[in-house]
């Protein structure tokens, strides 16, 4: 267990303070700097939010034609059909 000072010495979270308020400050002039080269377009709050907290930005739905949701269907029919079979083979087996 290490002697001494706390965990919670005043001068070492204030410089700490200091350090996180000034990098704050490097962000915020990114952001600055990148909205002016966006042309001044405004970012939703929710966005900026959503970044800030470290999730990733949403996606587009996906749009899959009428095909493919065939395909992955029949696909998926096909598997179905496999368990079915293998479920009824061990049934019958006991």
């Amino acid at each position: 267990m290490p002697r001494g000072r706390s965990k919670a010495d005043p001068t070492t979270l204030a410089m700490a303070l200091v350090g996180y308020q000034i990098e704050k400050e490097k962000i915020e002039d990114k952001i600055r700097e990148i909205r002016a080269h966006l042309g001044g377009r405004a970012v939703s709050v929710s966005a900026t939010e959503s970044a800030t907290a470290g999730a990733a930005p949403a996606r587009r739905k996906r749009v899959l034609s009428a095909s493919a949701r065939r395909r992955i269907a029949a696909a998926q029919r096909k598997r179905w059909a496999e368990h079915r079979k293998k479920m009824a083979k061990a049934g019958k087996g006991e």
